[in-house]
């Protein structure tokens, strides 16, 4: 499924520590925290934030010593409630210098989200635990195994969760910039 990013995030109402016992009982590998400074534009030729639901975001991320751009379309789209989305991502040798082409071309700054993130990994499936300034803590699943559709990939993250024996809040169907610019997003 490469191309594809199938997710969940919640607010988490459990310990972080009990969480990470947890998953260091289940033999998860645990990755080194990073900041992560995300910066998110709107396209001059199409208005990502024009319809009811976002749809799309175009981001560039700059962690540690590393830098990438990152364009995902969620699906379905104009739905509330998104399934799974295109990613493509490639990682660029100057940040700074896609910063300015995308001003040269008028792609406009949106909002910049700063987190830090604790990324573990086991059975297929990444568990990040993300502090996000301004904004708080939560954990998202990410399915990062073999499936051969979306609704496999969602049914195996469903029964990682449910497996887990931990507390969480409502599950939000948005990303960090939808909080971060104060667009609601949905839950379910």
């Amino acid at each position: 499924m490469k191309y594809i990013e199938v997710e969940q995030k919640f607010q988490l109402l459990s310990s972080p520590e009990e969480l990470k016992a947890t998953l260091t009982d289940r033999g998860a590998k645990r990755g080194e925290a990073s900041r992560q400074v995300d910066t998110y534009y709107n396209a001059p030729h199409r208005d990502f934030l024009a319809g009811e639901v976002i749809s799309e975001w175009l981001r560039v991320r700059v962690e540690d010593d590393t830098a990438s751009l990152n364009f995902k379309r969620w699906y379905p789209l104009e739905e509330p409630i998104k399934t799974h989305c295109d990613e493509f991502e490639s990682t660029v040798a100057d940040a700074e210098a896609v910063t300015r082409l995308l001003g040269a071309l008028d792609f406009k700054q949106l909002t910049t989200v700063d987190k830090v993130r604790e990324e573990w990994t086991v059975d297929g499936i990444a568990v990040a635990f993300d502090s996000v300034a301004s904004l708080g803590e939560f954990i998202e699943f990410e399915f990062k195994g073999e499936a051969d559709t979306i609704e496999e990939a969602t049914a195996k993250i469903d029964a990682f969760v449910a497996g887990l024996g931990i507390k969480l809040g409502e599950r939000i169907h948005a990303g960090y910039p939808h909080l971060a610019l104060g667009i609601a997003p949905a839950t379910a």
